[in-house]
């Protein structure tokens, strides 16, 4: 690669000329650069919601369920199936891996769906959901005001959503939680007696009249003609002018002769309100090219115009902003990485004691980040919390190669050589090594594309960036940095006899300096006690292993918090009148806590989130709290708690993080074909659960029995003209109302829904309820019956869930003890339980990476084989890597660190990191062996040159690295703390290693091949002739 360096060195103005063509450039592109929290991810699974009104939930598992997972069963690349059939209403997920093509499944999906629509009842209209990180809301607003909810959506829809989707980046605005409207239809049973009509026959004249039915097409003069037959209700005066006849009818009547027709609000699933107001939410969606952070700022500055347009008595409350969070993070990122830089320059300028020489190499820093980010830029990937983290680690080493290039150019011009000359023999020395040592960090995240899961879809982009980061440097440090050098460093002046006595009295400067005095004696004993010094690395090996017992291990931190989540659960057939009550209450205790910003509550269905787990009954309540500082989340989470706890019959409550990556949660599984046998199961696990330390919030899924009302025709049914299916249609009627037709009104579809004047309210109620001459109690068994709130299926077979809240940050020492704990239950025959939840999440994570460090390990070592045409000596390098491990454990049992994905990312960097300087070592031992040294003298006289810019790239990444380390803006998120632990701990013992225990075992190997080598030699070596005899001569 030395070639580089030549071509550059003659081509010095288009070199300059380029690099400030980048700067202009990375100037012009990285403002355009998207910003998200998180990098886009399809999330990895569809669902599919079938609602079925009035349906009990054996009844929607029968008809909805199993049909939809009988076709889904099918589709190839799903894994697994999970089913929760509900009052009314089937959520069917199916689940598959990360990285597959989700556009095809999704596909797949909705024509197994299809498939199954002639299986299904005739008024289940099943829907297809998918989605990723994208439809996450960027921003929510909440909007109260004193108007009805219908007049405040429309109002929204004319002032606020046209000017939130004029802003650039916007894909979707969207106005939730105002109930739909439907045409009402309210029969006058004395009038429909009076004309000898009955309701049914009022359905059966809403629906011929609403018909719109295609007649097919002829030609005619040269076009064709489409021929329909009606057209639909777009009026309610033509629902109200419809013709109602029927069997038994004195005469035709006009309908709404007979019935009154309104358009009115739909019954209500659920409830939101924030800060204790009844409110709709505003969604703002950013587009595939949209930025969180400009799309926030553009919301704040229109919203005192909005808030004036909508009139004082309504409020605007931001409940949900992704762009603070993403600018914290960015701003927090960018000053550790900025004091990194700093830091990093401070060391090469202690080292070198030369301002020109530490500009020359501190240039190379942000011109590698400026290159990766237009990498970043024209793959059209974002800055997010994991990219961001990326550049910041690679602060600290992208200039580990500008610092080897320039210190070696540095040395040979302090030896008097003549400017391009050093220069270019300089870099032809460093360049192999160099070249080899960049490749082998890069190399280290082509297994990441092994890893699969939400890990390997999280730091894909994070491996593009410090690989576009890793290269640039390398390209910097062998054409920039050169340019650089013959620009600002000059060589002594003098003859070629001063210069021989400049490099003598410079080679004798270096043999005195402080560190030299220190490092070589060492070195010498290492290399004289080979053996001691082996069993010295070893027993601190085995010292430090020993007490990774002491170690802590989790899946992700949670970091930095300003959102706290509550759930509320309250018994199951609780009403929605009921659990809001109980709500309200809750309500109460966040209005009166301190460092509350502002709360939402939403009771009963959470709509789109259901798909994807989300509460749908309407005992549950979800409470989003955002905090007035990050600061607070500790004690306002304790106050919460303890103030929850007091609170009488609000049911059991759950207090969580609710902006923190990923679920935190531990979960078993238990399934069983047997009701009684899995709840038996169920409640076996529970208890085992509860009884863990460490654990709190334990809760089943596991839905009880709960009273129902049972209808079903008797003796008499027949005689008064009644059937089961007959009676099913006019008690839906009388208690829920029955959907007859369509009617499109202002360009919106409604339900025409035929109700009753005097819907029924109780079972006695429901008993009178009267049907021609009779009443339903005449000609029916109308009872309470126990039936299940809910049946949930995985894979075709009935289970419940058990989940319970970590209290500490050791996840890792809980789920041990978990899985030791179910392992050692005796359950039921039939029934089986699993470990799901973050426990499976865990272990996956870190059985993929430890497959990858082992791949990324082979990876270097075939590198290695072919940089040192040998088998042997990247053998020796190899063995850095275990003891880089002591130095990143020792760091994270002092500093209590837990060992989750971000540390386990830091340890499969560190295989490439620690490598690199062992190389750029053995590189120039091996050189000196080549002139003729022993192997002695080459170890030492290798690494007493090397000794300086070992430590200047080992000292410049740890200081570069420590403001992140330390946490020193606290914005850093989940990955980049425990990361730079990793590296600088493993970096700690490496360079010590590469010191001292590195020539040491290249010595014992090298010396051994020579002892081999001349036994070899001496063997083949012809016996020396015998001397003769004087005497007998």
């Amino acid at each position: 690669m030395s070639w580089l360096s030549r071509f550059s060195l003659a081509q010095r103005a288009l070199i300059g000329l380029i690099s400030i063509v980048a700067l202009v450039f990375g100037a012009i592109a990285i403002p355009q650069i998207k910003q998200q929290l998180l990098p886009t991810i399809d999330l990895p699974m569809v669902s599919v919601i079938a609602p079925y009104q009035g349906a009990a939930p054996d009844a929607v598992e029968k008809q909805v369920v199993e049909p939809i997972e009988d076709g889904l069963q099918g589709v190839d690349g799903v894994t697994s199936v999970t089913s929760t059939a509900g009052e009314g209403n089937a959520v069917i997920m199916a689940s598959f891996d990360y990285g597959n093509d989700t556009k095809q499944i999704v596909a797949d999906v909705q024509q197994a769906v299809n498939r199954a629509r002639n299986q299904l009842p005739s008024e289940v209209d099943p829907q297809v959901i998918s989605g990723s990180t994208d439809d996450m809301p960027t921003v929510v607003l909440a909007a109260t005001s004193g108007k009805d909810q219908q007049a405040l959506a429309d109002q929204l829809d004319k002032t606020v959503v046209p000017a939130l989707k004029d802003i650039d980046g916007v894909g979707r605005v969207q106005v939730t939680g105002v109930r739909d409207l439907q045409v009402n239809v309210t029969p006058d049973n004395a009038k429909l007696a009076e004309d000898g009509l009955t309701p049914a026959a009022l359905a059966q004249a809403l629906q011929a009249g609403g018909a719109s039915v295609p007649a097919g097409s002829f030609d005619e003069n040269g076009a064709n003609r489409t021929v329909q037959v009606g057209g639909g209700f777009t009026t309610l005066e033509q629902i109200k002018d419809l013709t109602v006849t029927g069997a038994g009818a004195h005469k035709a009547v006009r309908l709404g002769d007979v019935a009154t027709v309104k358009e009115q609000p739909a019954p209500a699933d659920s409830l939101t309100r924030t800060d204790g107001r009844p409110s709709l939410a505003v969604n703002v969606t950013m587009d595939h090219d949209g930025s969180a952070v400009t799309i926030s700022n553009a919301v704040k500055d229109k919203l005192p115009g909005l808030r004036e347009q909508l009139g004082p008595d309504a409020k605007l409350t931001v409940v949900s902003d992704q762009g603070p969070a993403v600018s914290k993070s960015i701003k927090g990122l960018t000053t550790e990485g900025a004091l990194g830089l700093l830091f990093a320059v401070l060391v090469i300028l202690l080292f070198l004691a030369s301002l020109r020489s530490t500009l020359v190499t501190a240039v190379s820093i942000p011109l590698s980040v400026v290159l990766a980010l237009i990498v970043l830029w024209t793959d059209g990937l974002s800055l997010n919390m994991l990219t961001l983290g990326a550049l910041t680690i690679a602060i600290g080493r992208v200039v580990d190669d500008s610092i080897v290039v320039l210190e070696n150019i540095k040395r040979h011009l302090g030896y008097g050589e003549e400017r391009r000359s050093a220069i270019i023999e300089a870099v032809r020395e460093v360049a192999g090594a160099v070249t080899s040592s960049t490749l082998t960090t890069v190399a280290v995240f082509l297994p990441i594309g092994l890893v699969g899961g939400m890990v390997g879809a999280l730091f894909g982009s994070f491996s593009i960036t410090v690989t576009a980061a890793l290269l640039a440097s390398l390209l910097v440090s062998l054409t920039v940095v050169p340019v650089l050098s013959y620009w600002f460093l000059r060589a002594p002046k003098g003859t070629p006899e001063d210069a021989a006595e400049a490099r003598r009295k410079a080679e004798e400067k270096e043999a005195n300096s402080r560190l030299q005095r220190a490092y070589v004696p060492v070195l010498r004993f290492a290399t004289r006690r080979r053996l001691t010094s082996v069993l010295i690395a070893i027993v601190v090996l085995v010292v430090t292993f020993g007490m990774s017992g002491l170690l802590k291990t989790n899946f992700f931190d949670q970091g930095e918090q300003e959102v706290i989540t509550i759930k509320q659960e309250l018994k199951p057939g609780t009403s929605l009148a009921a659990t809001d009550a109980q709500a309200k209450k809750v309500e109460k205790l966040l209005a009166t806590t301190d460092g509350v910003k502002d709360y939402q509550v939403t009771i009963g269905s959470s709509g789109f989130m259901a798909a994807f787990g989300g509460g749908t009954d309407t005992n549950q309540a979800s409470y989003q709290v955002m905090l007035k500082d990050s600061k607070s989340y500790d004690s306002v989470q304790k106050h919460l708690e303890s103030g929850l706890k007091d609170l009488k019959g609000i049911g059991t409550t759950t207090v969580s993080a609710g902006d923190g990556f990923g679920s935190q949660n531990l979960s078993v599984v238990v399934k069983s074909a047997d009701a009684q046998t899995l709840r038996t199961a169920a409640e076996q696990v529970r208890s085992t659960v509860a009884g863990l330390d460490g654990v709190t919030d334990v809760t089943s899924d596991l839905s009880t029995s709960v009273p129902r009302i049972s209808v079903r025709a008797n003796a008499k049914a027949a005689a008064a003209g009644f059937d089961n299916q007959k009676l099913g249609a006019a008690v839906a009627q009388a208690v829920r109302g029955t959907t007859a037709a369509k009617a499109t009104l202002d360009d919106t579809e409604r339900d025409v829904v035929i109700k009753s004047a005097e819907p029924a309210t109780t079972v006695a109620q429901l008993k009178k309820l009267r049907l021609g001459p009779v009443e339903l109690g005449d000609i029916a068994t109308v009872k309470l019956v126990d039936g299940p709130v809910s049946l949930t299926r995985i894979d075709g077979q009935r289970a419940a869930t058990i989940t319970a809240k970590p209290t500490g940050d050791n996840t890792g020492a809980v789920s041990t003890q978990l899985q030791s704990k179910i392992k050692a239950l005796k359950l039921p025959a039939g029934a089986e339980a699993q470990i799901g939840g973050v426990t499976s999440d865990q272990n996956d994570a870190f059985k993929n990476l430890g497959l990858a460090m082992l791949a990324a390990i082979a990876i270097v070592f075939m590198l290695l084989v072919a940089t040192f045409r040998s088998l042997a000596q990247p053998l020796i390098l190899l063995v850095s890597i275990p003891f880089a491990a002591t130095g990143a454990l020792g760091l994270l049992i002092i500093t209590g660190t837990p060992m989750g994905v971000p540390a386990m990312i830091g340890m499969l960097m560190l295989i490439g990191i620690v490598v690199t300087n062992a190389i750029v070592l053995i590189d120039l031992i091996n050189q000196y062996r080549a002139q003729g040294y022993g192997v002695v003298e080459a170890v030492v006289e290798g690494g007493r040159h090397r000794l300086r810019p070992i430590l200047m790239t080992a000292l410049a990444t740890i200081f570069a690295l420590l403001p992140m380390a330390l946490g020193v803006t606290g914005e850093g998120g989940f990955i980049a703390q425990p990361l730079a632990v990793v590296v600088i701990g493993g970096l700690i013992t490496s360079t010590l290693l590469t010191l001292l225990l590195v020539p040491t075992l290249y010595a014992m190997l090298e010396l051994r091949k020579e002892r081999r080598a001349n036994k070899k030699s001496a063997k083949r070596q012809p016996p020396a002739p015998a001397k003769p005899d004087l005497a007998q001569v």
